[in-house]
């Protein structure tokens, strides 16, 4: 019996690290562990390496390569001797967020996506950095490295300060389409520019780790794309605490509107992405409303019509990031005494939530993304009137690929392309995938997105919080 080559892969996220061990030739996965994170939105790094060597215990005996993957964006900072500044600032840390409006208005969004594909906002490094400059000069001073959470992981592993173009994208000052960091924007933010990262190319290898070959690993959402094998036409709506919505291009977007973030891909393509803030809470959050279980929720959503009897749900119940809608709050509007049934209500926060997401994906298709299915994944991709009520407002066939680490098994792939040395990335088993009713009535879908603009545009134009307008 021929014995089998294995790789790893590790998905370090906000909340947890998870190692998926893969067959490398046909991705089946072998083994898996998982260790939590800290709470909150700044972490000393050494944390996410304590999760990787409790997660990896005992996984990784006979593995040849392995890959990381990590939380997009967010700030590792490092002295001279290597060691680390202050605790590490997440994307999910918002304190950033001014430094973030004032690049943007020192050098104007247009700059900006056209140098680096994405207007700055709170989650991305280069406004960190400049929040660092301003509020902790004495940290600020001492920093002569900046590397993110998987570069700092892949640099524990190897001892190299290596990256790759999809995570740099990231940054705020890497051009994904030229492949290049800019340094100027860099200089611009914090003063000075701190030695960075090599980026690597997406099959090139990082160095070597107790006999394992490592590879460049990348961003969590790029190794999600790579997991999910995804060709021109496929676009992945994710439905978990957040929303994301991104799909493969050819050519580098840039969206001075900064609703969506020209980033690169893990492959040496794009990766144009929109990402809301609400997605599956704004279903438990109208669940808990109504007193109801999830199933509950999903069977009071059923028995209501397309269209929700005319009630359009704003689900933007934790904000929203796009400059146009920046202090956006929730709003129900259309209600008349007919309509104001729990039914209506529970399907009108599904149809609203999927809305804001199909309007995510009109954006990534005008950078060059061609809609031609929709990949569902994350918590909510299971739940009965999500299903039923995608196809609907999202207008194209919607399938469901089986539950997976994707990100984990993104960065698993990723190392046994690199230990392929191939010019292409292997193709692992086809997943097991559900597939949707197919929309049947363009019309309906259309009307339940024209009503879901409609309230959206009278939000921007009133400038003020939803909650205080009168429809």
């Amino acid at each position: 019996m021929t014995s089998r080559t294995l790789v790893a892969g590790v998905d370090s996220s906000t909340q947890s690290t998870k190692v998926v061990v893969c067959d490398a030739e046909t991705g089946a996965v072998v083994r898996t562990g998982r260790a939590a994170h800290p709470d909150g939105t700044e972490v000393d790094p050494n944390a996410w390496w304590d999760a990787f060597t409790t997660a990896s215990e005992g996984l990784l005996d006979g593995v040849a390569a392995i890959g990381i993957a990590g939380q997009q964006h967010g700030m590792v900072t490092l002295d001279e001797d290597g060691e680390i500044v202050r605790p590490a600032l997440l994307w999910n840390d918002t304190r950033s967020a001014q430094a973030g409006a004032d690049l943007t208005a020192e050098l104007g969004a247009e700059t900006w996506a056209t140098a680096v594909g994405s207007v700055p906002v709170a989650s991305f490094t280069v406004a960190k950095l400049r929040w660092l400059a301003e509020h902790e000069p004495e940290h600020a001073a001492r920093v002569a490295r900046v590397v993110l959470p998987h570069d700092w992981l892949t640099w524990r592993l190897t001892g190299e300060l290596i990256t790759d173009r999809g995570d740099a994208s990231g940054t705020g000052y890497f051009s994904p389409a030229e492949s290049a960091y800019r340094t100027d924007l860099l200089k611009h933010a914090f003063g000075r520019t701190p030695e960075l990262p090599r980026v690597l190319g997406p099959a090139e290898t990082a160095g070597q780790h107790n006999g394992m070959l490592v590879s460049a690993g990348t961003g969590d959402n790029m190794a999600a794309a790579l997991a999910l094998e995804l060709a021109p036409g496929d676009v992945v709506v994710s439905l978990g605490t957040s929303g994301t919505v991104f799909g493969v291009a050819e050519t580098a977007a840039a969206d001075a509107s900064g609703e969506v973030a020209g980033f690169a891909d893990a492959t040496g393509r794009f990766l144009p992405l929109a990402c809301t803030l609400n997605a599956a809470r704004v279903l438990t959050s109208t669940a808990t409303l109504l007193g109801v279980d999830q199933n509950g929720f999903d069977e009071l959503a059923l028995a209501a019509a397309p269209g929700a009897g005319g009630l359009t749900f704003l689900s933007y119940l934790d904000g929203e990031r796009t400059p146009n809608l920046p202090d956006a709050k929730g709003s129900l509007s259309g209600m008349t005494r007919d309509n104001m049934t729990p039914q209506n209500l529970a399907r009108a926060a599904v149809e609203g939530m999927l809305s804001g997401l199909a309007a995510g994906m009109d954006a990534v298709r005008a950078q060059g993304v061609s809609v031609g299915r929709v990949l569902l994944i994350g918590g909510a991709a299971r739940s009965a009137a999500v299903q039923a009520v995608a196809p609907i407002v999202f207008g194209v066939p919607v399938e469901i690929p089986e539950a997976a680490e994707y990100v984990a098994a993104g960065a698993a792939r990723q190392a046994a392309w690199a230990l392929s040395s191939s010019p292409e990335p292997p193709i692992w088993q086809g997943k097991t995938r559900l597939t949707l009713d197919e929309p049947t009535d363009a019309e309906l879908a259309e009307g339940i997105r024209v009503q879901h603009r409609h309230y959206e545009a009278r939000a921007v134009q009133h400038g003020v919080p939803a909650k205080t307008r009168e429809d």
